[in-house]
C-alpha cells in the first residue's frame, strides 16, 4: 500500500458531495495561489507554495506548484533555493523551540528526592 498516490485525487470529488460548502470554499481560497492579478507575480507566489509544502511535506502540494512554478518561469536553481530556504526555516523553529524548551525546563519544579529534599 501506497499512502501517496496519486489517485487517491480521485477521492476528493467525494469531499464535493460529503461537504460541499467546505470544499467550495476551499476551492475558491485555494484558486489564491495561482493569481496573475496579486502584488506578488505568479512565479514568487508559485515559488513560496512550493516551499510552504516542503515544510507541510504535502507531496501533492509539491507536485502542483513545482510544476506551476517550472510554467511561471522558475529555473532549477530557484526551485533548489526555495527548499533550502524552506529546510532553514524548518531547522530555525526546531532550534527555537529548542530554546523554549530550556526555559520551560527552568520553570518546571524540581523533583523531590527520597524525604522530601529537592536534587539539583
Amino acid at each position: 500500500m501506497h499512502y501517496h498516490d496519486s489517485d487517491d485525487l480521485k477521492l476528493l470529488g467525494q469531499f464535493k458531495q460529503l461537504a460541499p460548502k467546505e470544499f467550495s470554499a476551499f476551492v475558491e481560497f485555494d484558486k489564491t495561489v495561482g493569481r496573475d492579478d496579486g502584488a506578488i507575480p505568479r512565479k514568487y507566489r508559485e515559488l513560496i507554495a512550493l516551499a510552504v509544502a516542503c515544510t507541510t511535506q504535502c507531496p501533492y502540494c509539491l507536485d502542483v506548484h513545482t510544476r506551476a512554478a517550472k510554467r511561471a518561469g522558475a529555473t532549477r536553481e530557484e526551485v533548489t533555493e526555495a527548499a533550502m530556504l524552506a529546510a532553514a526555516l524548518r531547522a530555525g523553529a526546531a532550534v527555537t523551540h529548542g530554546a523554549l524548551t530550556l526555559k520551560l525546563f527552568d520553570q518546571a519544579p524540581a523533583p523531590q528526592a527520597a524525604g522530601g529534599e529537592a536534587r539539583k
